[in-house]
């Protein structure tokens, strides 16, 4: 994947890895995957799907009124029954 140096570009990236909780360069390649999907290669359309999917975020976190990081949270606590679960002696 070559490195894009629009600014707007990386900010839209950043801003979706803020509110996915992941990496820039996992955002990036999000957006770099949905775009091929797409077959679109520019950079304004990735601009745009970047775009998109930032505000499918955002509308997915208000309406189950929790952040992408409390979500991980929550997910990574241990039900009663595996608390004790060991893998290894």
């Amino acid at each position: 994947m070559p490195l894009i140096e629009d600014h707007q570009y990386l900010k839209i990236c950043a801003q979706l890895a803020s509110s996915l909780s992941v990496s820039i360069s996992a955002a990036r390649r999000k957006v770099e995957v949905a775009a091929a999907k797409e077959g679109k290669k520019d950079l304004q359309s990735r601009k745009e799907i970047a775009q998109e999917i930032l505000e499918q975020t955002i509308n997915e976190d208000n309406k189950q009124n929790i952040s992408a990081s409390e979500s991980f949270d929550q997910l990574l606590k241990a039900l009663k029954e595996d608390e004790n679960f060991m893998l290894e002696d």
